[in-house]
């Protein structure tokens, strides 16, 4: 080992190279580990915001939050061309109808809700109820189907003999003659009745004969049009909306719809399909299947047969 001199006293200048170059190693990876930190942090952050309601009246304040970890700025947008700057606040719209809300923190982190601005004049919601059975049988075989939710009050009406053929949470009933039959249920708790479509057959036709769905589409069928008839019943939004667009949409919530309402057909997309039911009054889904994409499990387009309980409900007008 080569020594140097200094004042007359050797100096090791191998061990300083060697003491330097490990301080410099040091340094850097702390440095490299504080990135990483920081970055992982940030690569994890969502946008933790929420609304007070969905649903509100013109006379109600739309009521907004942000809980965003670490968030710096905030840009609300309600979907009409106003904005807002502030973490926390409130808004009221001017006009009725179907809005975006948005919120970008930090300029990059995005959310957004749907929000349904009402009349002020409110209009009482039905306690949810729906039907839960089949939607297809054959002559002189028994159906059986089930009311959800809590009345105190069940009469069925099956549509073949004009009266109330059973009272209680679940019904049995078998039809005697072929064809298609509207089942009404009303309850203590519900304003408006609510329908169920059933398609009867005769058990030796040939020419029309129809084929019973296997358990795992009846299930699918009923599933759909179980949340859809909440939506128009008027319970959240938001829990059943986003149920409906995860599990049969894979997130696509512009999912063409085509949609027959008392006769009537037209289409739309299933975002406008679902908003607009929250402001129907008296919609009954009949049927509600879907269409998968060519080798996948993802929806592409919903088929939907629904009905007016009013016959005097007037149809909203399109935005």
């Amino acid at each position: 080992m080569k020594d140097d001199y200094n004042s007359g006293r050797p100096v090791d200048t191998n061990r300083q190279t060697y003491a330097f170059l490990y301080i410099m190693v040091g340094i850097l990876i702390i440095a490299a580990l504080i990135f990483l930190f920081k970055s992982s942090l940030f690569d994890k952050r969502t946008v933790n915001a929420k609304l007070l309601k969905d649903e509100i009246f013109l006379n109600e304040n739309l009521v907004y939050s942000d809980n965003t970890t670490n968030a710096k700025s905030w840009v609300w947008e309600f979907g009409n061309g106003d904005k807002s700057n502030v973490q926390n606040g409130s808004y009221k719209f001017k006009r009725p109808g179907d809005y975006i809300v948005r919120i970008t923190v930090d300029g990059a982190l995005k959310q957004q809700f749907p929000v349904s601005v009402k009349d002020t004049i409110a209009q009482a919601v039905d306690t949810l109820m729906t039907i839960n059975g089949p939607t297809q049988g054959i002559v002189n075989e028994q159906i059986r189907l089930e009311a959800q939710g809590n009345a105190r009050i069940y009469e069925w009406s099956f549509g073949e003999t004009g009266r109330v053929d059973v009272k209680g949470a679940t019904a049995l009933y078998t039809y005697h003659n072929p064809g298609t039959y509207f089942i009404k249920l009303s309850t203590d708790k519900s304003k408006h009745p609510i329908y169920h479509r059933m398609l009867i057959s005769n058990p030796d036709s040939t020419v029309n004969a129809i084929v019973t769905p296997g358990e795992g589409e009846r299930k699918v069928v009923d599933d759909i049009r179980a949340h859809l008839q909440a939506i128009a019943n008027g319970a959240d939004f938001n829990t059943n909306y986003y149920y409906l667009v995860n599990k049969y949409f894979c997130g696509d919530e512009k999912v063409t719809v085509n949609l027959e309402t008392n006769g009537d057909s037209k289409q739309t997309d299933f975002y406008s399909y679902c908003m607009r039911l929250t402001f129907g009054g008296g919609i009954n889904i009949d049927e509600a299947q879907v269409t998968l994409k060519a080798k996948s499990s993802c929806s592409s387009m919903l088929t939907v047969k629904q009905h007016s309980s009013t016959s005097n409900a007037a149809p909203r007008r399109a935005k």
